[in-house]
């Protein structure tokens, strides 16, 4: 074409073309009105070493879909007299919103763009292979590409082809086609035609556990994914299919590591959340998911966000499973002020204990103190935590009732570490902390060590030696080959005992009342505190007092 150019594209203020109005107004009508407008208000200017008679007319375009390589695209289709370019299988959803955008349609045109990307779409793209459809479905995320339904064709396509048992995502077809080589390979051998529409796709044919396309659909976009949940029917309280909640599960853990700070897919992720957490519940909990399994999707949900109602629903599901729990399922780092979510396995151990009781079956017992045993383990590994108050460590030592536990050795370990790891308590709080323990439910072992240690308020050690039976309520004697025996030792040590503490008991009173009497001495006057201590070679009060 030997004609000058006359016209200039400028595309969302970072690309600019020079063009021929004859050319891509005879396809646009878009262009077509604003050269129009531009020329009717004299909007013009003259080119630079051209002469005034030549005018060079000047356009911009915001917001078109694909950019400065959209629109060539666009340009290339014009200038090839309406035959499509050479095309990707990602470059098909961009040239069908370009077209769209720049309203290349039959009314302007015929066999304008606009249609020729349609049919290139329902007749070759959407029966193309797995590679090719997830490539154009990636590539409407960078556009809006919903407003025709494009988006939707294209996911329709691609959840059709799980349906069908389509081919592994790895795929020999080359990544580019033109578009009559791409039609003469699919329209032939196409599949029904219902495969197009939306309502096609069922979602009760995915139930094969066809994990090969988690992966690959896991990389598209949160909008995306909560596009293709509401197309299949199965997003939020309507999901009633186990296969895509194992892929929401399996989404979320990925999109978790993945997002960023204050992204703003948060509240997608939520609703994506909320869509498996209904799924596991429609799914039976228990009877499609492991305990350790249910733990998992409560840390995944909870990681992207999770409503109250999903949260209390889902941890239902998970506290009546609580007896077949381990150690690291209940380790569930804190998102406050400890390091552990003590509060989440309170909640659990509640709902534990509810439903047990309401089963009221003979297994009841033993499930119970099996939660038991695990509890005094959490409680001792989350002991030596400094963030760890002195009212939650009470209120998970008391989580489970009595009958849960034929030994309270467990929770003296705990409360031990606990202790030991919080040096600053005073006696008033170390006192309350041992309101937990039932003295009558320690070995022997346990309180003899109780007795000897030092962070146990002395009127808690003599109480619990006080409360110990001749015989600990689980032993029998029929257990041992010398009953008699065994029972005189244990009593003449716990007397032995008793005796050691009630002297340390009269001690105690004494130096308190030395130090009352002491203290008193020193308010008389401060000449009379000075010979005092003169009096005690200036080594002052006690430290008792």
């Amino acid at each position: 074409m030997d004609e000058a150019c006359d016209l200039t594209v400028h595309v969302n203020g970072r690309h600019t073309l020079l063009l021929h109005q004859s050319v891509v107004c005879a396809f646009s009508g878009r262009l077509r009105a604003m050269a129009a407008r531009e020329r009717k208000g004299k909007m013009t200017r003259v080119r630079p070493g051209r002469g005034a008679a030549e005018a060079l007319m000047s356009v911009e375009l915001d917001g078109f879909p694909g950019g400065g390589e959209g629109f060539e695209l666009v340009a290339r289709f014009c200038y090839g007299d309406g035959r499509l370019p050479p095309l990707r299988p990602a470059d098909v959803p961009l040239l069908h919103c370009a077209a769209a955008f720049l309203e290349m349609t039959e009314e302007v045109r015929a066999g304008n763009l606009l249609a020729q990307a349609e049919a290139f779409v329902d007749d070759g793209l959407c029966y193309g292979t797995w590679a090719d459809v997830l490539a154009a479905v990636k590539s409407c995320e960078s556009f809006a590409a919903d407003a025709s339904g494009l988006q939707e064709k294209l996911l329709s396509a691609l959840f059709s082809r799980i349906d069908a048992g389509a081919e592994t995502p790895k795929s020999n077809c080359s990544t580019s086609s033109t578009c009559s080589s791409s039609s003469q390979e699919t329209v032939g051998g196409r599949p029904s035609s219902a495969a197009k529409t939306p309502e096609s796709v069922k979602p009760s044919c995915l139930s094969g556990g066809r994990e090969w396309w988690y992966d690959d659909v896991a990389s598209l976009s949160p909008p995306t994914v909560e596009k293709a949940m509401k197309l299949l029917g199965c997003y939020g309280a309507d999901n009633r299919n186990l296969t895509l909640t194992r892929f929401l599960l399996h989404y979320l853990r990925r999109a978790a590591t993945l997002r960023k700070a204050g992204d703003s897919g948060g509240n997608i992720l939520a609703g994506l959340a909320d869509t498996a957490v209904h799924g596991v519940a429609l799914a039976g909990g228990g009877a499609a998911f492991s305990c350790r399994g249910l733990f998992g999707a409560l840390r995944t949900v909870s990681a992207a966000g999770l409503g109250r109602e999903c949260r209390r629903r889902l941890e239902t599901l998970v506290g009546r499973m609580l007896d077949q729990a381990t150690l690291d399922d209940l380790l569930v780092s804190g998102d406050g002020g400890g390091v552990y979510d003590v509060s989440l396995v309170m909640r659990l151990v509640r709902v534990f204990v509810s439903s047990v009781e309401e089963d009221g079956s003979p297994l009841s017992t033993q499930r119970m103190r099996k939660a038991g045993r695990l509890v005094y383990k959490y409680l001792a590994e989350i002991s030596p935590d400094q963030g760890l108050r002195v009212s939650r460590f009470l209120a998970v030592a008391e989580s489970l009732p009595d009958s849960a536990r034929d030994c309270y050795d467990g929770v003296y370990r705990a409360l031990d570490i606990y202790l030991g790891s919080h040096a600053e308590l005073t006696v008033e709080e170390r006192a309350t902390l041992c309101r937990c323990l039932n003295y009558e439910k320690l070995t022997l072992e346990a309180c003899k060590e109780l007795a000897r240690n030092r962070r146990i308020p002395p009127r808690i050690a003599v109480q619990a030696l006080s409360l110990q039976r001749p015989l600990n309520a689980h032993q029998s004697p029929l257990s041992s080959p010398t009953p008699k025996r065994v029972v005189s030792d244990d009593e003449k040590e716990k007397e032995t005992l008793r005796m050691n503490l009630r002297r340390m008991q009269g001690r105690v009173a004494e130096l308190e009342m030395v130090c009352k009497e002491m203290r008193g001495k020193t308010r008389l006057s401060p000449r009379a505190a000075a010979k005092g201590n003169k009096a005690l070679g200036g080594r002052g009060l006690p430290w008792m007092c």
